[in-house]
């Protein structure tokens, strides 16, 4: 499902790389667990890997495609049929109902939307899977609590069934007892999906959930730290 060989990123006017990985690779359904102190590169990865950013060196291949020889529009089109992204901040249109967030990746993607076939069922669906009450999918994502926003996301990066998903970061904002219900939840769709899931944290407790945990130094021969 990912295979990145010889991948170095080199942020603009820094000599030294960032990132340095020789190999890495998740295999279709693997949930892998990547963790790092802030500042390590943990988001700069998931950008490459979503195709926000491009490598200095290397390859980045998704799904049998290699995305870094992609152009902008292409990569954005892959994106969209084929990653789903759990944001740390979620970044869901505040003003839009929970529902209709959801079903968002069916907008833009056909395949997504094919996938998913009723779409508004599948959403339904998801969000009675991820414990979201019914009576709060009209209300406008502003109005939910952090938790339920935190639910909202996972549904939208899950419908139309893409083949990864990738989270920065999600529990970041909730107490340990949400934590580890969340991590259940996600685990539980992602699995029913037959999607793989790279799941980054620096909270080390949520590692025992997944079928593999991986420490970004540990594949990573970069020592520079940066922001990202």
């Amino acid at each position: 499902m990912i295979a990145l060989d010889q991948l170095v990123f080199r942020w603009p006017r820094q000599q030294a790389p960032c990132l340095d990985i020789p190999h890495f690779e998740i295999a279709a359904g693997e949930r892998v667990f990547l963790h790092g102190p802030s500042g390590g590169g943990k988001s700069t990865l998931l950008a490459l890997l979503g195709g926000v950013a491009l490598p200095t060196a290397g390859t980045v291949t998704l799904l049998g495609q290699r995305i870094d020889t992609l152009s902008g529009s292409a990569r954005d089109r892959f994106r969209a049929d084929h990653i789903g992204f759990i944001f740390q901040q979620f970044n869901l249109l505040p003003w839009l109902p929970a529902l209709d967030n959801v079903l968002l990746p069916c907008t833009f993607s056909a395949q997504r939307a094919a996938r998913a076939g009723d779409a508004r069922a599948a959403a339904a669906q998801l969000l009675g899977h991820l414990d979201l009450a019914p009576d709060l999918w009209p209300r406008p994502a502003a109005e939910l609590s952090v938790g339920q926003q935190q639910r909202v996301a996972a549904a939208r990066a899950l419908i139309g069934r893409p083949g990864i998903i990738l989270a920065d970061e999600p529990t970041s904002a909730l107490d340990a007892p949400r934590q580890q219900r969340f991590v259940d939840l996600l685990l539980a769709e992602t699995r029913a999906a037959g999607a793989a899931l790279l799941f980054v944290s620096h909270d080390d407790r949520l590692a025992a959930h997944f079928d593999r945990t991986v420490a970004l130094a540990e594949i990573n021969r970069a020592t520079h730290e940066v922001s990202a």
